[in-house]
């Protein structure tokens, strides 16, 4: 990874704001989630951060589901082994740290469900992401890609998800996300 590129990702040091009481007024992880995982499902948090998602999908998949929890900085797993062992949820979550050039998915396939949420604009090569993602995904599976208004406009938008639809993900539905793009893909049955 460059120093450009590590510039881009927000770091472990800053993370605090992103599991404050006011983001989830803002963007609250159930209510985003709702409907899309349940229990016994496999998922991934793609750029897991400090866990925001991780916890509310390790409450979705239940004691018989699993989330690997994916991030590019150890530090930022370190916060999330932290807040899942306080809440009783560490068996429920695989601790994986990616490198710059891939998610390693491959060994967690087949999924249920994956989320990238305010992470594909840190990314380097999102056409890479996208054919990891699809081939993580089981037939049918589903992946919720949410990106922030703030950071990626209209025309980065429509190139990101012009990317998955080019490795096969079918956009299913347009999803409101507060102050974000969002949608959600799916892989195709057949």
């Amino acid at each position: 990874m460059s120093p450009a590129d590590a510039a881009s990702v927000c770091s472990a040091e800053h993370a605090s704001w992103l599991s404050t009481p006011l983001r989830r007024l803002i963007t609250d992880p159930r209510r985003i989630l709702r409907g899309l995982v349940s229990g016994g499902d496999r998922v991934a948090d793609l750029g897991c951060g400090p866990g925001y998602f991780t916890l509310p999908l390790a409450e979705a998949v239940g004691g018989s589901g699993q989330v690997i929890a994916v991030d590019l900085q150890a530090a930022m797993l370190d916060k999330v082994r932290e807040r899942a062992t306080r809440s009783g949820l560490l068996e429920r979550i695989e601790l994986q740290r990616c490198g710059p050039a891939s998610l390693g998915l491959s060994e967690a396939a087949p999924l249920d469900f994956v989320l990238a949420f305010w992470m594909v604009h840190e990314v380097p090569d999102a056409a890479h992401l996208m054919a990891e993602v699809c081939a993580a995904l089981r037939p049918g599976g589903r992946f919720l890609l949410v990106e922030p208004r703030g950071h990626v406009g209209q025309a980065a938008w429509r190139r990101t998800v012009q990317a998955a639809e080019a490795v096969g993900l079918s956009v299913v539905e347009r999803r409101r996300v507060a102050i974000s793009r969002a949608a959600l893909l799916e892989r195709p049955a057949t």
